[in-house]
């Protein structure tokens, strides 16, 4: 049930990170596929990487335009479009996202921008054009645990949070008032992930890095205890895109090491 063969797909974000890791295998299951990433030298490297069946183009997934060129791209080249996959997420502590009495006005707008505003815009593009083509479709959107289980000790970013948990109210909206014409809308919730981007973003660079990894062992405990790899999402990524899915929607997979169910570590001073 995860044959992807003839599948036409979109990732928005999919130039690098979990979105790149997921379109590389829905390739090697079958389908073509557009990526869209905001750096151009990622962008080179994943049309590079995914070959032939694919198209790679350089936009911000927060312009409004972006994800409808992106769509328009995989109707033109492949006939239809079948799935997206909103593979986009980053925090902002360091443009003063933080605890809400700290939190900066600039952040707030940036935040909630790149993570909220995105994930419409893109998930608009594909339901007009499943709409269009009468024929239904999958939507997968990339939230964070964030959303879900808020922690106390390294992920003080609450305009993240909000943000995060806005993906997934709108995506289970869209998924209430869509079901009747075969579109579902599902949110895929990752824990903290080992990948260059979101150290970057989050702030936990190297200087804090024997903390954040501590902090990450004991919150998600599952295989060892690690930071989550792009890898360990592909499966899901590839379920929510397959026919498989066909009976699923307004759903929200964490796959967090165990982060929802995890205590944790609080310092007790």
């Amino acid at each position: 049930m995860r044959d992807l063969s003839e599948k036409s797909l979109v990732v928005i974000g999919g130039a690098s990170g979990l979105g790149l890791s997921a379109a590389r295998v829905f390739v090697e299951e079958g389908a073509k596929v557009v990526v869209a990433g905001r750096v151009r030298d990622a962008v080179e490297r994943a049309s590079r990487l995914l070959g032939s069946q694919a198209i790679a183009i350089c936009a911000d997934p927060s312009d409004p335009t972006t994800a409808t060129r992106a769509v328009a791209q995989a109707v033109n080249a492949f006939g239809k479009l079948d799935g997206l996959y909103h593979a986009v997420g980053a925090t902002g502590r360091k443009m003063g996202d933080g605890p809400l009495h700290e939190l900066s006005d600039t952040a707030w707008r940036i935040v909630l921008n790149w993570n909220l505003n995105a994930a419409m815009y893109s998930n608009r593009a594909a339901i007009r054009q499943f709409l269009h083509q009468h024929t239904g479709g999958s939507i997968l959107n990339l939230g964070s645990v964030c959303g879900l289980a808020a922690s106390q000790g390294q992920f003080i970013t609450h305009a993240y949070a909000v943000a995060e948990s806005a993906v997934i109210g709108l995506s289970k909206s869209l998924a209430a008032y869509y079901a009747d014409r075969s579109i579902r809308v599902n949110v895929l919730a990752p824990g903290f992930i080992e990948q260059p981007a979101s150290a970057r973003d989050s702030g936990l660079l190297e200087s804090d890095g024997e903390e954040a990894t501590h902090f990450v062992q004991t919150k998600q405990p599952l295989d060892g205890g690690r930071f989550g790899k792009p890898g360990d999402y592909d499966a899901a990524a590839v379920y929510f895109m397959s026919d498989g899915s066909r009976f699923t929607t307004a759903q929200v997979l964490s796959v967090d090491g165990g982060w929802s169910v995890s205590e944790g570590q609080y310092d007790t001073g």
